[in-house]
């Protein structure tokens, strides 16, 4: 994932991170949170792909307004408090060769998908302690 994708991190036992596929590649989870928001984003008119994983965790490719992005999830249980997951969903654009030697179609810090995800998670994921990061 780029060092430019905006970052929300949150805690929540609303996903089953025990009830997900395994990841191959790598045991972290994030395929529940990702199946949420795909179908949260579907009701907005996104176009979403299924989940599939990588080696940091899972990912789902957006399309919005004309741009391409990829949204990636990963999970961490917290022993302390089970149940609880502590969530991180990182959003990068994708941009062409040329974009990045023009410095074209940069993430903005105000990009509408993220702020649309952002408030996903505010208002429908049970989440607590949500930290929001736009290094765009």
């Amino acid at each position: 994932m780029s060092a430019l994708a905006h970052v929300i991190a949150f805690r929540s036992a609303r996903f089953d991170i025990a009830g997900e596929r395994p990841n191959p590649i790598n045991p972290i989870g994030g395929e529940s949170v990702l199946r949420w928001l795909r179908e949260k984003l579907s009701e907005s008119r996104y176009e979403t792909t299924e989940p599939d994983a990588e080696d940091w965790g899972w990912y789902i490719d957006v399309k919005a307004d004309g741009a391409a992005y990829l949204v990636g999830a990963s999970g961490e249980a917290d022993d302390q408090a089970p149940g609880h997951v502590d969530w991180t969903i990182q959003i990068d654009r994708h941009r062409s060769l040329k974009d990045k030697l023009t410095g074209a179609n940069k993430l903005a810090a105000d990009d509408r998908l993220s702020a649309a995800i952002e408030r996903l998670v505010r208002q429908d994921a049970g989440a607590g302690e949500i930290e929001v990061s736009r290094d765009a």
